[in-house]
């Protein structure tokens, strides 16, 4: 009988944390039991459309009654962390419990330095292995104090079938550029409304930005007298906006990773991201996507600039190479691998 590996998820919504989870325990499924273990949510009924099982918990008492059965009934467990309270609920469970525990704590990164990185390394006392999902999370928890040899790098993938197919570039030029991100302040969209404002050139191209956020109020007015942006709020079918897109735009120099990144290759759109950061660390400038300086909108204003007259001989070969990418750097099953051989037992 295959091994329990219970993915917590701190939300139980159906962000892409939750379908990165969902995508990580189907591909385990020869070798786990994979369950999906949430708050009362949409990531329920996505996980049973995926053909995994999924428990809810309302609370820390309710998370930490179901470890501790699983911990007694089960000889063998897995388990998957994100929150770092309820990894503190999985070691006690461990201690209370039966089973032998494989306990991976999976660190994502986030806005805040010392909750995202820093109280990472309350954790180092007992069994449980670190893994970050990219070389940035990686480099910011062994700032913070967490042993480096106790980290792997085990980053995001997508299906390269994932999102439909932009057609080829058959004119010079990017015209459309697309922004899907949350309008949070570390996300730094306004970075784009500043490089578009201040730029009069970049008015021949139309900027689409989707994603609701604690900013986006500010946002709106800011992009207030400027006709070619449009803010369309959060839609559940975003990432479909990119087979009709040119090129896609980020702007947060913390980011974690930068799963939207690894969409627009799979669609066949060019990449526009700071050259710092998790998604920095995804693309080789002029092979894969390009780069920018960082927090810099005239920096961006210019890179933006230059793509409106890249020759669509070089879009395409970016493209290509990117596609490549994904099949090879981002391959489903070799980093699905990763997480078998980190979840199995020692000793």
């Amino acid at each position: 009988m295959a091994t329990p590996l219970l993915y917590i998820l701190p939300s139980g919504e159906l962000s892409g944390t939750e379908r990165m989870a969902i995508r990580t325990l189907q591909h385990l499924a020869d070798s786990f039991d994979g369950v999906i273990v949430a708050p009362p949510g949409p990531v329920h009924a996505h996980a049973s459309q995926c053909g995994l099982r999924s428990e809810s918990f309302r609370s820390s008492a309710g998370l930490a009654r179901l470890l501790w059965r699983a911990a007694r009934r089960e000889p063998e467990l897995a388990v998957a962390s994100l929150d770092l309270s309820q990894a503190f609920l999985v070691v006690l469970a461990q201690a209370l419990g039966r089973a032998r525990v494989r306990h991976l704590h999976i660190v994502r990164g986030g806005s805040d330095e010392r909750l995202s990185y820093g109280y990472k390394r309350l954790l180092q006392p007992f069994p449980v292995a670190f893994v970050a999902v990219s070389d940035f999370v990686r480099e910011r928890l062994v700032a913070h104090g967490v042993d480096a040899a106790r980290i792997s790098v085990v980053e995001n993938f997508i299906e390269p079938s994932a999102v439909a197919w932009r057609p080829v570039f058959r004119e010079a030029g990017v015209r459309r550029v697309l922004m899907l991100s949350r309008l949070d302040r570390i996300k730094r969209a306004g970075l784009l409304l500043q490089a578009v404002r201040s730029h009069p050139a970049l008015g021949a191209m139309q900027f689409d930005l989707y994603g609701s956020g604690e900013q986006e109020a500010e946002l709106r007015a800011a992009a207030a007298g400027l006709p070619n942006v449009t803010l369309h709020g959060f839609r559940a079918d975003a990432a479909g906006q990119l087979r009709s897109s040119d090129l896609l735009v980020h702007t947060c120099a913390e980011e974690p990773f930068g799963l939207v990144v690894l969409e627009a290759f799979a669609a066949g759109v060019p990449v526009l991201v700071p050259n710092a950061g998790g998604a920095g660390g995804l693309v080789r400038h002029g092979e894969t996507g390009f780069h920018y300086a960082a927090n810099d909108p005239d920096a961006l204003a210019d890179a933006l600039q230059a793509l409106q007259s890249a020759p669509a001989a070089l879009l395409n070969a970016v493209v290509a190479n990117a596609r490549a990418e994904l099949s090879d750097r981002f391959h489903p099953a070799r980093l699905a691998q990763r997480y078998r051989d980190l979840l199995q037992p020692r000793g």
